[in-house]
């Protein structure tokens, strides 16, 4: 893959794409419907929060991407409700697929049998060739894209791991197989998880009524020690390597902004309602053993009419931890560390979620509670939209802090810069370099 001009790109493609992502709501309040109005849980589109879906077809469905993710959400469906399946495994490494299969048959009952088990780059296909109803796509970052559009094509339903994708190549991919999904009456549930959870959706439903006056200012911070990585081990590929390390590997992540940021990014943008107009950042790589990514970014995204949104993620042992988001408003702010509640700017709180008279199911149950619910009762539920422009946020963010650079939502949007290789095969990836990450002022937004 040869290097680009992340921005000879964008200016010769131009400010926008015809495409066109829905646009979203400047602000947040009552205002919206007239003062004195509110919106019911039912017209903002709240989830039922049943403790398990409702009994009903049985419901067969595979996995692609067998690692820990993988298998926890094939946990996560099964225990969402009664006559469910996991029927088919799709993976590039055997040990991967064969420890999947083996907690499956012991720890949950479910016997995936041999000739349903596919390895290669091609897994997919062969999985959806086959009669499920449902695929799991928790393949790396990189691959969502393509395995999405597939998937829609073969008129299955949908639950996706997050982040939509690592490029702007792959979000309006990604935006496509959204709307082929919601001509065609598919589900598609992503693991943004938060969106599933009843403690978010009821601050949701203060916000949306005025709780906190008019949005003015956000903050979205994944703040932790050192996360997972892997050695690379004489007798791997460089692909290999890549693929089992992928999260320290930007062209298959696309880097810990999106993997982990992403779900305080996505709270901000539900919340508020607004898409950034530009952003600056700063990043950089300190501590990190393997791969080519960033341990550390801040990002300051501009929006209309003066508004601000702070995100920042780091994954650097020994330092302050914080994984929150805030919305500030005219009226007051809306915290979600230590317990989800909105303050005056006295202090006071104004609304907290009771946690003792309203438990909640784990979210990453509950999201495939939704997802079979959906299915089941014919109920529209299609996030893959909403979670692009999330994915695209921190894309935008991501990139500011590569280049050092000002870049515009205009720009990032209109951009072919695209990461990874076009082919795939166990071997070499000359283009790749072990702990070679983006230099801010040097770096001009490029693939591998």
């Amino acid at each position: 893959m040869k290097r680009r001009d992340f921005f000879a790109t964008s200016a010769l493609l131009g400010a926008s794409i015809p495409l066109g992502i829905t646009p979203l709501m400047s602000s947040c309040s009552n205002s919206e419907k007239g003062v004195g109005e509110h919106f019911s849980p039912e017209q903002l589109g709240i989830h039922s929060f049943v403790p398990k879906a409702p009994d009903g077809k049985a419901i067969k469905a595979a996995l692609v991407g067998c690692g820990d993710r993988g298998t926890g959400a094939a946990f996560n469906f099964l225990n969402a409700g009664n006559d469910l399946a996991i029927v088919a495994l799709g993976d590039l490494f055997a040990d991967r697929l064969e420890g999947c299969r083996e907690k499956l048959a012991k720890e949950k009952n479910n016997v995936v049998e041999d000739n349903m088990c596919f390895l290669g780059f091609d897994a997919i296909d062969k999985v959806l060739a086959l009669d499920i109803d449902l695929v799991l796509i928790c393949t790396p970052t990189h691959f969502h894209p393509q395995h999405l559009k597939a998937a829609v094509a073969a008129n299955k339903h949908v639950f996706m791991e997050k982040p939509a994708a690592v490029d702007p190549s792959g979000i309006r991919m990604v935006m496509v197989a959204a709307r082929q999904a919601e001509a065609a009456g598919l589900t598609i549930v992503t693991g943004n998880q938060r969106r599933h959870s009843r403690d978010y959706w009821e601050a949701y439903i203060q916000i949306k009524n005025g709780a906190i006056g008019d949005v003015l200012s956000a903050t979205a911070h994944w703040n932790q020690g050192a996360w997972w990585n892997k050695a690379k081990r004489a007798e791997w590929s460089d692909m290999e390597y890549n693929i089992r390390n992928w999260f320290n590997i930007k062209w298959l992540s696309g880097d810990h902004l999106l993997d982990q940021g992403i779900h305080n990014i996505d709270i901000a943008t539900w919340f508020t309602g607004m898409l950034p107009v530009k952003a600056v950042g700063y990043g950089g790589r300190a501590r990190r053993l393997t791969g080519d990514i960033f341990d550390f970014f801040s990002v300051d995204y501009r929006y209309g009419n003066n508004k601000r949104m702070m995100a920042t993620a780091r994954q650097i042992d020994g330092c302050d931890n914080n994984v929150s988001e805030s919305i500030m408003g005219t009226k007051g702010v809306l915290f979600t560390d230590g317990g989800i509640r909105i303050e005056n700017y006295n202090g006071e709180v104004l609304w907290k979620y009771d946690y003792e008279a309203n438990p909640m199911n784990n979210p990453y149950d509950q999201e495939h509670i939704h997802l079979v619910e959906s299915i089941r009762l014919n109920k529209k539920l299609n996030q893959a939209e909403a979670l692009a422009n999330s994915t695209m946020v921190a894309i935008l963010g991501r990139e500011a802090a590569y280049t050092g650079k000002a870049i515009t939502w205009d720009e990032i949007m209109a951009s072919d810069l695209r990461y990874g290789p076009t082919e795939y095969a166990l071997g070499p990836l000359p283009d790749y370099a072990e702990g070679v990450a983006p230099i801010p002022g040097r770096t001009p937004g490029s693939a591998l």
